[in-house]
């Protein structure tokens, strides 16, 4: 799986590296929270503004609000996962000083939710919001002792 970094933003220092970390580290994973991607594909994920995000929440969902993370699967087929992700480091800043963390681990967060959202987890309901909640922790947990 090759996942590709665009940093369009300039507020929040980021690190590709531990970026793509996250994601390849919940895309192999099997046993309890088996995530394992069999097949091939290309996962570009963006860090933008606030601005930035919002346009894109009205242009492809209709929303003009601003938000954390949008994720949208793109694949033209059921043999690869062609997929984007944007995050905004905004929202990771202002989360992080209201959630009493790094903007780094929100960043982190919002890689994971958003390609738990690709691979078909929903958090429409407080059920489905426990389960993508559990899923984002044990892979935080994960990254922070790698």
């Amino acid at each position: 799986m090759k996942i590709i970094i665009k940093n369009l933003q300039k507020k929040l220092p980021v690190s590709p590296t531990r970026i793509k970390k996250a994601a390849l580290n919940l895309l192999s994973r099997s046993g309890k929270y088996s995530c394992r991607i069999k097949k091939p594909g290309e996962i570009t994920i963006c860090l933008v503004s606030d601005t930035r995000i919002r346009e894109l929440n009205l242009l492809y969902l209709g929303d003009g609000r601003a938000t954390d993370v949008i994720a949208f699967d793109t694949s033209a087929d059921k043999q690869e996962l062609v997929a984007d992700i944007a995050i905004s480091t905004d929202a990771a800043m202002r989360n992080a000083r209201a959630f009493k963390t790094t903007p780094a681990s929100e960043v982190y967060r919002y890689v994971i939710h958003g390609l738990l959202h690709i691979l078909g987890y929903d958090d429409n309901n407080k059920r489905n919001q426990a389960i993508m909640r559990k899923k984002e922790e044990y892979f935080l947990n994960m990254l922070a002792h790698s």
